[in-house]
């Protein structure tokens, strides 16, 4: 696996440390063509994770089930190829069904661990 997906080359043009220090930032010309690295998306999966965290397999559940319809949907649309890194809506429809599926049964071992009488 020589090829860099495209998220992480997307990040990896990002900002140096260096550019952070005061007088060694880029060249001008450089500052002028390139716009600024936004982090957005590093925030967002911060958030899911910790929704996940907190909510646990009911998150998974949601987070797939919203993925899958909106899928579903688009699949129905014509969208045959997706920017997310499985690239084939059928990949990624397998893939949140998959989650979804393990989100339940992580459901299923949590309500079963509450409905267990302490002996």
């Amino acid at each position: 696996m020589t090829e860099t997906p495209d998220a992480a080359a997307r990040m990896a043009k990002g900002p140096r440390p260096s550019d952070f220090v005061a007088g060694s930032g880029p060249a001008p010309q450089q500052a002028e063509d390139a716009k600024p690295f936004d982090p957005l998306r590093l925030c967002i999966f911060a958030t899911i994770s910790l929704l996940g965290w907190v909510f646990g397999p009911l998150a998974v559940v949601v987070f797939a089930g919203v993925g899958f319809a909106g899928y579903w949907k688009a699949r129905q649309a014509g969208l045959t190829r997706s920017r997310c890194y499985l690239r084939d809506t059928r990949l990624v429809l397998g893939y949140l069904a998959a989650l979804a599926a393990a989100g339940v049964w992580g459901l299923v071992i949590v309500v079963q661990r509450w409905l267990q009488t302490p002996t």
